[in-house]
């Protein structure tokens, strides 16, 4: 990431992912962790395949529970890819453990919010300081801020 991050970029975050639990006491029990939200998954991991299969002209893995597809255009995803599902879209660099596990997050987030998920990350922002959902994922991992920062 090239801007400039806040020193207290820590703390920061902590609130904001705070913030976001607490607001999902609105959300419905039924729609969170629930045959609906598996639902919403199995859908995710079908559009992240299909995206895969037809985009991907690399190599398809399976690591960390994730089916990693490389080789995908850029415009297919942001930044360093994009989660859907158990799928993970990226580009020709083939990705660290430890962006896996921050995807491996994503892709748990996926489980227990189902469609809700694309919904709420959007309402959240672009910025991922400010985005709950990259900051439950692990800041460091996704390589958002500099270890140790």
């Amino acid at each position: 990431m090239t801007r400039s991050i806040p020193a207290n970029w820590r703390e920061r975050a902590d609130r904001i992912a705070a913030r976001g639990r607490r607001m999902d006491v609105f959300i419905p029990g039924f729609l969170l962790s629930s045959p609906i939200s598996r639902l919403g998954y199995w859908w995710g991991c079908g559009l992240g395949w299909t995206w895969g299969l037809l985009l991907s002209r690399g190599r398809v893995d399976h690591r960390q529970g994730l089916w990693v597809f490389r080789g995908m255009p850029n415009w297919a995803f942001g930044r360093g890819g994009v989660c859907v599902g158990n799928c993970f879209l990226t580009g020709d660099v083939d990705p660290t453990d430890l962006v896996l596990k921050h995807e491996a997050v994503h892709a748990r987030q996926w489980r227990h919010y189902g469609l809700l998920l694309p919904i709420l990350y959007a309402l959240s922002g672009y910025d991922p300081l400010r985005n709950r959902f990259e900051i439950e994922a692990g800041l460091e991992d996704g390589n958002y801020v500099r270890r140790g920062a």
